[in-house]
């Protein structure tokens, strides 16, 4: 049986500015589907039906996305382009650095992405009022005061 918590496909369908929850139609749901296809966590059909494979997959692109899991396609999970590029180890250091620097961070500055670094992002987010993503944007990345661009990758 299909779930039927799912919110208005935002950014993922290009209608921006919808926030409230509304059942998604077969038509939606199936480019939903095709989304997270693009995305390489969704292995089934894209048929329209909101089943256990579309939530697991909905759930897997949320996780590996850093995004909170919170089992709907809400607006953060909506504005999350299907195909994102990785974060570089150094990026993650420096998030890491400045995190530990402003005591939100006890980890090792290792530049893996783990629980820790997730969970101490969002609280500075939080924190600074920002939208707790958990995902260095433009916006966090000012608000640590850090280039999030390690110095091989800088471009002038």
């Amino acid at each position: 049986m299909p779930t039927r918590h799912a919110l208005a496909a935002l950014h993922f369908l290009a209608t921006p500015g919808l926030a409230y929850t509304q059942a998604l139609s077969s038509g939606v749901t199936a480019m939903v589907q095709e989304k997270l296809q693009q995305a390489g966590v969704y292995a089934g059909r894209a048929d329209g039906v909101w089943g256990p494979e579309s939530q697991a997959a909905l759930e897997r692109f949320q996780q590996t996305r850093n995004l909170q899991v919170t089992r709907q396609l809400n607006q953060a999970t909506a504005a999350t382009p299907a195909v994102q590029e990785p974060v570089s180890p150094g990026v993650i250091r420096n998030v890491q650095q400045r995190l530990r620097a402003l005591g939100f961070y006890r980890g090792g500055v290792d530049g893996l992405w783990g629980a820790g670094t997730q969970a101490s992002l969002e609280r500075f987010q939080q924190g600074r009022r920002l939208q707790p993503t958990g995902q260095v944007n433009p916006l966090t990345s000012q608000a640590l005061g850090i280039d999030p661009n390690p110095p091989a990758t800088r471009t002038r």
